[in-house]
Order: C-alpha cells, then structure tokens, then sequence
C-alpha cells in the first residue's frame, strides 16, 4: 500500500457575497489526509463543512489557496480540467444526490468511469457486486431501499478506484445497521489506501475515524482523538 498525502488543502478562504453582504465561509483552513486514512470533519450546521468538501472536491473554487489530491492542483483551474481531474482521482459520496434518477444504478456507475476517460481497473457490475448490488444493476433509485442507495451511492463514487474519497453525511438517514455496513466498506477503502474524509454529525463516524477535524466558523482546529 503506498504511503503519503494524498489530499492537502493550504489556506482555503471562501467568499459569498450577495448585493453589500459578504460572508466568509472558510478562513483559512488547512489540512492533509494521507493515504490509507480516515478524516472526520464535524461542526455545527453553518461551520463551513459543506463549503470545505465542495472546495475539496473541485465542485467550487476557493476565493483563496489552494488545493492538491495526489500532488496535482486541482484548484484555480478551468472546469474542465478540474472535472476530469476528479473523475480520476476523487470519489464524492454525497447523503442524497450523487445518483441520477432517470439512469439505472449500474448507468450510475458507468457514468463517471467514462468521465474519467480511461479502461476502469473494476467493472461497474464488479463493483456492485462488492457493495452488495449485483442483482439490482438495472433497478433505478428509486425502486431502492434507503440502504440499497446508501451502498448505490458509495459505488458510484468508488467507481474509478479514486485516491481520495470525500464523504457528506454519507450515513445521515440510515438506521443503525446500514450506517454500520456502510462505515465498513469506507474503512475497507482506506485499508486499501485511499484518504477518507468525512463531513458528519455521526458520534459512530466519529468514533471509527483515526483523526477528528473541528470546524466553527469557518476555521479549523484539530478535535479530540476518539477513543478506540
């Protein structure tokens, strides 16, 4: 398993402004996840977690910063570059919008492994096999439990083999035994190597993570270590 940072974020400011008003969702928030483990971020609603994720992500631009996945800058770069920079490096786990409803869950998953641009390492009836969906492939979301969509979820965004995973509230509207299912196979990814972050409110997300992230906001402090 290889070794290292592979999601570094330097100085990340974030403006909004609406007619005279501005306001500043990050101030300044640095941090690493290195290969092989989990990040939770955690903070009241309004801290700034979504806004971090998204600037993470490539989905929205820091006001000021930088950020890296793999030692590349996907930051301050064309959307264009910035989208095919994700499909290949960065898988995004979001609590209720990463599935599009007019495609089928196996379509799901093909979509961003053609985004990518490149022979995916695992097919997507491979990896809907692995979370436990092998026979719904042609089910679309919402002929799916909860559950089944949480897990339909983490194999779109598994499905390019990312280097970096970012999580929001992946286990928000699951009952207990599906949030436990589901913290497995992203604690699977990052026994395999990948760099697991994840924006939760979960003291059972907590609780699993190697490191804790505190936001109030807009900046960062490092939380207390949770205990095994």
């Amino acid at each position: 398993m290889e070794t290292g940072t592979a999601l570094a974020a330097r100085e990340l400011y974030r403006f909004y402004r609406a007619g005279e008003e501005e306001t500043l969702a990050l101030r300044g928030v640095s941090l690493r996840v290195d290969r092989g483990e989990t990040v939770a971020v955690v903070g009241p609603s309004g801290s700034g977690k979504s806004t971090l994720l998204a600037c993470l992500a490539g989905i929205d631009e820091p006001s000021g910063g930088e950020v890296r996945v793999d030692g590349l800058r996907i930051s301050h770069r064309p959307e264009t570059e910035r989208a095919r920079l994700r499909a290949r490096h960065i898988g995004v786990l979001l609590q209720s919008r990463n599935l599009l409803p007019h495609l089928s869950i196996r379509d799901n998953v093909r979509l961003p492994q053609r985004a990518a641009g490149r022979t995916p390492l695992t097919s997507a009836r491979e990896l809907l096999a692995e979370v436990g969906l092998g026979k719904r492939s042609h089910a679309l979301p919402r002929q799916l439990s909860g559950g089944e969509l949480a897990r339909a979820g983490l194999a779109v965004a598994l499905a390019n083999a990312p280097t970096v995973l970012l999580a929001d509230e992946p286990t928000g509207e699951l009952d207990g035994e599906t949030e436990r299912v589901v913290l497995e196979m992203l604690r699977e990814r990052a026994a395999q190597g990948c760099a697991v972050l994840i924006v939760t409110h979960s003291p059972e997300v907590v609780r699993r993570a190697d490191r804790v992230m505190a936001l109030q906001d807009g900046q960062a402090t490092d939380a207390a270590r949770p205990e095994p």
